[in-house]
């Protein structure tokens, strides 16, 4: 089969299409006939090498979702997953392939008027955002911000905290973006360092910041007393090694900071809010906003266009 692998650590043009024998599913694992591979913004981190340190190594697989239909089950899989369609968690690579391998546990059935290409666009951005905004405590009619809005953890964070707060706040690079961040829930465009040309809440209960990096410490000058700042991504890379030294100099204003993955959710939760939220996709309740979608002999392209910071959206490849 067809796969795309890291060659070389570094830049996009790392990335190289490879023929792999076609995989046989072990004991409790799914094979999946890819429809829809999506690109995420870890998937660049780990292209670039810096997350080395953590075992990642040349010729890793890159992507963690796909969608398409189940052709053969390992042992201890119930057959009749054969010929369904769903929505697959890969781990932390293996899915920029023809032919995916996952954990039956980490399948979900699609509806059938859900297409893969939404189905990928959705199904890890959208459980981050819900969790995260629950790891945050958020509550109706609280304001929030959204950091780095533009990306599908980010878009969804906008959708589902329109629902319930009084003001939903998001950084993006530019008037164009912000206003589609409006059409789907915004209620005030700020440029990347929190300021925008309009009047917007003095200060946030909650900050969903999808982008870290070296200037995370400056927001929490932006959390009201009792505020909440939950780091969800890192794709500007880490936040300096002494950001928590903002919060210690506010210490009256008692805000806290998190981490969040969802690596910390019980399997049974997952699947449960990846199957409402997939019903609620099919019945136009919430909106899939895909960037693009590239044939995964592509994946440089995909990639390049994830580097440039042009992406509003997910970008999809197609086998």
């Amino acid at each position: 089969m067809k796969a795309i692998a890291i060659q070389t650590y570094g830049g996009p043009e790392g990335l190289a299409v490879v023929d792999l024998p076609a995989p046989a599913p072990a004991a409790g694992q799914v094979v999946i006939a890819t429809e829809a591979v999506g690109v995420g913004g870890v998937d660049t981190v780990i292209r670039s090498g810096a997350l080395a340190a953590y075992g990642f190594k040349e010729g890793h697989i890159p992507g963690s979702e796909v969608a398409g239909t189940v052709t053969a089950v390992g042992d201890g899989v119930d057959a009749s997953w054969i010929g369904g369609r769903v929505w697959a968690f890969t781990g932390t690579g293996g899915a920029y392939v023809e032919q995916a391998l996952a954990p039956v546990e980490e399948i979900v059935p699609l509806p059938v008027n859900l297409s893969a290409v939404d189905a990928v666009t959705l199904g890890s951005s959208g459980v981050v955002a819900h969790f995260g905004l629950r790891h945050a405590h958020f509550a109706p009619g609280e304001t929030v911000l959204v950091r780095g809005a533009a990306g599908s953890i980010g878009i969804m964070a906008v959708q589902l905290a329109a629902r319930g707060a009084a003001a939903v706040a998001v950084t993006t690079s530019s008037a164009e973006r912000g206003e589609q961040l409006r059409r789907l829930g915004a209620t005030h465009v700020l440029d990347r360092s929190g300021d925008g040309g309009e009047p917007a809440p003095a200060g946030y209960d909650v900050i969903i910041d999808v982008v870290a990096g070296k200037d995370m410490p400056s927001f929490f000058d932006r959390l009201n007393p009792n505020g909440r700042m939950v780091a969800v991504g890192a794709v500007a890379g880490q936040p300096p090694a002494d950001f928590g030294t903002k919060i210690m100099a506010a210490f009256q204003k008692s805000m806290s900071f998190a981490a969040f993955s969802a690596a910390t959710v019980t399997g049974a939760d997952r699947r449960a809010v990846r199957s409402e939220q997939f019903a609620a996709a099919s019945r136009g309740e919430i909106e899939t906003v895909v960037h693009e979608v590239l044939p995964l002999d592509a994946a440089v392209l995909a990639h390049q266009k994830m580097d440039t910071g042009e992406v509003f959206g997910r970008i999809v490849l197609t086998p």
